[in-house]
């Protein structure tokens, strides 16, 4: 044998966790500071060493913020998580709030975009100083 094995090195370095999840550093720590993500093991540099449940659980955090959940909602999942008896029922209420969440957000965007598209309809192009946009929205 050559020396070489295929051992996993015993962490990660807060730089290769940023970049296996497309995380930033900064975003790292403050997930730590608020208690999303426990605080890693330091080396006796004080250099931060993260593990496998480090990562699962920051890739489980980034897929949630993508999908819209917010801090409190995933600090929510991931107590059922760290309980370790949770049932799908209860996944699926906080799943169902957020989506109520969702489609609120969908409806007002609607209505937004209606308002919107009625002032850029009501305005002329014209050359004059007066705007029925600024006037309506200092109306």
């Amino acid at each position: 044998m050559n020396g070489i094995t295929n051992a996993r090195p015993p962490g990660l370095a807060i730089g290769a966790l940023s970049r296996l999840t497309e995380c930033n550093i900064e975003t790292i720590r403050y997930y730590e500071r608020v208690g999303i993500l426990p605080r890693p093991p330091r080396t006796g540099g004080g250099h931060r060493v993260y593990d496998r449940e480090h990562l699962k659980r920051l890739v489980f955090v980034r897929r949630a913020r993508e999908l819209g959940f917010s801090l409190k909602e995933i600090r929510g999942l991931l107590g059922l998580v760290d309980g370790g008896e949770y049932t799908c029922d209860e996944v699926r209420a906080v799943a169902e709030q957020h989506l109520d969440a969702i489609r609120a957000k969908i409806a007002d965007l609607r209505r937004l975009e209606a308002t919107m598209a009625d002032m850029v309809a009501h305005c002329d192009r014209g050359t004059m100083p007066d705007c029925p946009l600024i006037d309506a929205l200092f109306g």
